[in-house]
């Protein structure tokens, strides 16, 4: 078993729904563990999405998983149908569920479809922030800075969030 971080974001309907929904079948994918940790939940604007798109709830959660990254490619994908996302949308669409793979232990991949570390995670405060409130201290897999200094080396301009929910 590894560590596997996954961002969640969402911007239509229940937005806190939405995450619960997809936090509690991501949490189904391995047995019952009390390891598993969930991050605040977060408001932000959208980045590079059509005009007039809904603001996002962001969060990030981790739990320990035993499988390979296209499996859990496979799994988050298939959560995301479940819940309602709508295969084949133009990119950054508004979507009811949205599952980003951010970390899987130590492993380090880059295929057509995967890459992880996440190769955007260290630009975006709606990941960063919520991730460094579960994991200030980690170091990415090839990387040689921590999680909290990406986020305190972000641009002030780059948008600022707001907590939506701290226990959820």
């Amino acid at each position: 078993m590894v560590r596997a971080g996954i961002a969640l974001g969402s911007n239509l309907g229940n937005r806190i729904s939405n995450l619960r929904a997809a936090r509690d079948l991501l949490r189904k994918l391995t047995p019952a563990d009390p390891a598993d940790i969930q991050a605040p939940i977060y408001c932000s604007c959208p980045v590079n999405c059509p005009a007039d798109s809904p603001d996002f709830f962001n969060t990030v959660v981790e739990i320990n998983y035993n499988g390979t990254p296209a499996q859990l490619l496979g799994q988050t994908q298939a959560i995301e149908a479940q819940l309602g996302r709508i295969p084949d949308t133009p990119p950054n669409s508004p979507r009811v569920i949205d599952l980003d793979i951010l970390y899987l232990g130590e492993k380090i991949t880059d295929s057509d479809n995967l890459v992880i570390p996440h190769p955007r995670m260290t630009q975006r405060r709606f990941v960063l922030q919520p991730l460094s409130d579960i994991r200030p201290s980690m170091t990415l897999p090839g990387d040689s800075v921590s999680v909290l200094d990406h986020l305190r080396s972000l641009n002030p301009d780059v948008a600022q969030l707001t907590l939506v929910e701290a226990e959820w």
